[in-house]
């Protein structure tokens, strides 16, 4: 098979979907993979870095979508890059479907085979190429939420840890997944009052047992949600329904529940966002003010840290890429495996739940 690595081109994204040592793999297994130069800078990794492996290089993403039977990607294929998807190719990305009607249809017109990271479930029903991205968007929230509590930049004013004699920030995480765990840990290391939210009470349950002092699990309902909003000075949306739209959590109206110089960050913004005024923002313009509280909707957070991201991605993604390479997409069907549930769009029709009664499409089963 012919594996292409175009260099990713969504605003501020400096991750790159295969790293040298998955070149080597891949070729020492007889598949040829093409390259777009610059791909790996983003990630500190050179041309020569893979050329040495057994890359070829190539100077356009046009050449690498015309040659290679199978795309690997981080993001979701751009406007630009539509028209270069042919029918019977396989791109194997995050997709995020439910989140872009637009990014829906074009797919759906290119005949292409659409494999999503982010609906992929291993033997024991996790999310194994979507955890490493929710680590690391975990993790972010709260380095980003502590930089936007500085008054510079339209916050309250707030040191999330306090100091002796003046309390600590108060942080609200709504969903108890990984993203929420994550972004708790840091949190509650900053010596931070934190409290997490979900509707799963084993999982309320564990986080409980694991979770230093400083955090606390409330059951997520409405009452205990909008309590959370008058308290918090810095709420980070963790919600995930994989593959479908993200449930509104927290409405316009509520806002105004919420301290002048509070601070929401809509970790879920990639599938549409959990808080109903999120709208997608890049690194370059991160933030919006609405009723006086900061919004950060980055809609791909870990690509400002694109070194660590890569390897953490990578790790995850290869053993997926040469499964897929070996035994090609039809296999993929008919083994009815981890793979056959990642795929959202086949021969121009939707065959995910989320996605086809996030548009109101026919669903289609493979």
């Amino acid at each position: 098979m012919i594996i292409g690595v175009p260099k990713e081109t969504k605003s501020d994204e400096y991750r790159v979907s295969m790293l040298p040592v998955g070149v080597e793999e891949l070729v020492n297994r007889g598949h040829q993979v093409i390259v777009e130069k610059n791909a790996g800078v983003g990630s500190g990794l050179l041309d020569q870095d893979y050329s040495d492996v057994g890359a070829t290089m190539v100077d356009t993403a046009a050449e690498v979508f015309a040659k290679a039977d199978m795309i690997v990607k981080v993001k979701e294929p751009q406007a630009d890059e539509y028209p270069m998807i042919r029918p019977g190719q396989a791109v194997f990305t995050y997709f995020h479907f439910a989140a872009s009607e637009p990014l829906t249809n074009a797919m759906l017109n290119s005949g292409a085979t659409c494999i999503a990271y982010e609906t992929l479930r291993d033997q024991r029903g996790r999310l194994p190429l979507l955890t490493p991205m929710s680590e690391v968007a975990g993790r972010m929230s709260i380095q980003q939420g502590a930089k936007f509590l500085e008054r510079p930049q339209m916050g309250r004013g707030i040191l999330l840890g306090g100091v002796p004699g003046v309390p600590p920030a108060h942080i609200t995480i709504l969903g108890g997944g990984v993203v929420g765990s994550n972004a708790a840990k840091i949190a509650a290391g900053f010596q931070a009052d934190v409290v997490i939210l979900d509707v799963d009470l084993d999982r309320l349950r564990y986080l409980d047992d694991i979770m230093p002092a400083n955090v606390n699990t409330l059951y997520s309902d409405r009452h205990n949600i909008l309590e959370q909003l008058e308290r918090a000075d810095l709420v980070v949306g963790s919600v995930l329904i994989p593959g479908a739209k993200a449930p509104q959590l927290v409405r316009h109206e509520d806002l105004k529940r919420m301290k002048p110089g509070s601070v929401i960050i809509d970790v879920a913004v990639d599938q549409g966002g959990c808080i109903e005024t999120t709208r997608p923002t890049t690194h370059r313009d991160p933030t919006y003010v609405i009723d006086d509280v900061v919004h950060y909707c980055v809609a791909n957070m870990p690509g400002a840290v694109g070194r660590t991201s890569t390897y953490a991605l990578c790790n995850a993604t290869l053993p997926w890429v040469i499964r897929l390479a070996q035994s090609g997409v039809q296999e993929a069907i008919d083994s009815k495996g981890p793979l056959y549930d990642a795929i959202n769009i086949h021969d121009g029709k939707v065959c995910n739940s989320g996605v086809a009664e996030a548009f109101d499409m026919e669903m289609h089963t493979l």
